[in-house]
């Protein structure tokens, strides 16, 4: 079967295809081999990319051994949590889109056979997993891997609780200067993605249940010689994928979302991982109704209380037996469907593993007897809203208070920070959708402090945005459709009854038939907050949240 990089190496025609080939160096003996593409996302800006040139190097000594030749291309990174809080987060989201985007162009452009993927952090993972679906030419994905806890008078520390939760303690009297200090220091010791469940996390342990990373991969620290191996396995394993045509589409099948989706649950993951999931889907070819987290969500037992809802982190989920414990404790509920490793699911979930009771409990002793996510409709979200009611204490998981309306996080995070916010409250923050941010800003700041200030169960905050994956307490996100587009949380106004009632599946404001549509009448959308550069072409183009916020 011809490969596809014959296309630019073969025939008459392509002398001056392969004079420039040969300008890169790559000998002769190596151009009838297949053409490996390495897409890395290695930086020095993200601490869970800081450590990528070590595992490029095991990679292409695994692609080498397999017998093929690797070119490696970069891909741009941004780390949410130092784009957070300021114009930056405008543009984490959309670039996913634009990872997405770059390794379509690149592949395409130089006729690639295969693809590995290295990656780690948030909007990485799902745009270079968007790629692979949209491509469709054999891939592997490589995420470098979570970050150890740090330590600080004998207890463990990261980068969610003591940092941006710290903020909300230090201001309310209960840690000193040099406390916060320490946080700063010492909250992330090293390279890695954050060390919780977290949406970077998050998608790699996902990325690995689907079936688009090796066993392990999810899991394995940074900096680790597992990882090392896996990053070697996996260039020698692309070569093997390409021989056979394994492509992603014959791996990311409804079975697999379904499977990736259990375990989210499971796990208590990121809310993100529903925009993500979604639109990964829709590059691949699958329907995937927001409406299937719900109905997996109800019968999937939460069985992890990791950071930032338990005490326990990646490290020790790792060594509690990974991703693949997990899903041995699902079994009966786990679809079969091949993976790259070229076993199929139910063969790996046949092999031996250890499991740690205590971190991954049985179902018999489960958190919860549903999982992690919930997916609310109501009058404020027609088209639905998400939550993580992992994170949500019982006491709130119904809540009904007064309406507190905010236009920006900016307005929101001042009135906190201002001590204006009062038990029995509602915080309604608009206008920060995919179109209206534009770009769906997480609102990792306002949720984080809110809970380091002792508010968690007595104030409700919802969102056309959306949650870093360190949120916890009960914070809806997604709401669609969002204020930018007309939704009804454009038309909340300070004062009104908001009503969550989230084991019900219910957002709702409490008026009067007919009054949302009252107030909507002479509304006009408001002017762009971004009128220059490719966000004021993004924001014309994006989705809903619902949807998963992808490109029309």
């Amino acid at each position: 079967m011809p490969g596809r990089s014959d296309r630019i190496k073969k025939g008459l025609e392509r002398v001056p295809h392969r004079a420039l080939l040969y300008a890169t160096g790559i000998p002769k003996g190596e151009m009838k081999k297949p053409f490996i593409g390495v897409a890395t996302s290695f930086t020095d800006l993200i601490p869970g990319h800081i450590g990528m040139r070590d595992l490029e190097r095991f990679i292409e000594k695994g692609v080498h051994t397999g017998g093929g030749y690797p070119m490696f291309f970069g891909l741009p990174g941004i780390c949410d949590g130092i784009a957070m809080g300021h114009r930056g987060m405008h543009y984490s989201l959309p670039s996913r889109e634009l990872i997405a985007d770059l390794v379509e162009s690149v592949a395409e452009a130089h006729a690639l056979d295969g693809l590995v993927l290295l990656t780690n952090c948030d909007k990485i993972t799902p745009g270079m997993l968007m790629a692979a679906g949209r491509l469709n030419i054999p891939s592997i994905v490589v995420t470098a891997g979570p970050m150890m806890t740090g330590r600080y008078k004998g207890m463990r520390t990261s980068f969610i609780r003591n940092t941006f939760e710290a903020m909300g303690r230090f201001r309310s009297g209960e840690i000193s200067k040099e406390e916060l200090s320490a946080c700063e220091s010492g909250a992330c010791p090293g390279a890695g993605s954050c060390q919780g469940l977290y949406t970077a996390n998050t998608m790699a342990c996902l990325t690995e249940a689907m079936g688009m990373s090796l066993p392990w991969c999810g899991t394995a620290l940074a900096n680790s010689a597992d990882k090392r191996r896996i990053a070697f396995d996996s260039g020698e394993r692309i070569v093997g994928l390409v021989k056979k045509n394994v492509t992603p589409r014959k791996i990311m099948t409804r079975a697999a979302f379904e499977n990736a989706i259990r375990v989210d649950m499971a796990l208590g993951g990121s809310s993100n991982t529903v925009l993500h999931l979604l639109a990964i889907a829709h590059e691949a070819g699958v329907k995937l109704p927001l409406e299937l987290f719900d109905e997996l969500s109800k019968v999937t037992p939460h069985i992890t209380s990791l950071e930032p809802v338990g005490p326990y982190y990646m490290e020790d989920l790792h060594w509690a037996g990974g991703i693949g414990a997990v899903m041995q404790r699902l079994k009966d509920s786990i679809r079969d469907n091949p993976t790259v490793s070229g076993k199929r699911v139910k063969a790996l979930l046949d092999e031996p593993r250890f499991i740690d009771d205590d971190v991954i409990v049985p179902l018999n002793k489960a958190y919860h007897a549903e999982g992690g996510i919930a997916v609310l409709k109501g009058n404020i979200a027609p088209l639905g809203a998400v939550v993580k009611q992992s994170g949500v204490s019982e006491k709130m998981m119904y809540f009904k208070g007064t309406a507190r309306v905010f236009d920006s996080e900016e307005a929101a995070m001042k009135a906190i920070l201002g001590r204006t916010i009062k038990a029995g409250e509602v915080l309604v923050i608009r206008y920060e959708g995919p179109r209206g941010g534009p770009g769906m800003r997480e609102m990792l700041a306002p949720t984080a402090t809110l809970m380091g200030m002792g508010m968690g169960d007595s104030v409700a905050l919802i969102t056309d945005g959306r949650f870093s994956g360190g949120t916890r307490g009960p914070c809806v996100g997604h709401i669609s459709p969002e204020a930018a587009e007309g939704g009804p949380i454009a038309f909340i106004k300070d004062g009104d009854t908001i009503e969550l009632d989230i084991h019900g599946r219910r957002l709702d404001l409490n008026v009067e038939a007919g009054e949302i549509e009252r107030r909507k009448k002479g509304w006009k959308p408001p002017q762009p907050k971004i009128k220059s550069g490719w966000l004021s072409r993004y924001a014309k183009a994006v989705t809903s949240a619902n949807t998963g916020a992808v490109l029309e």
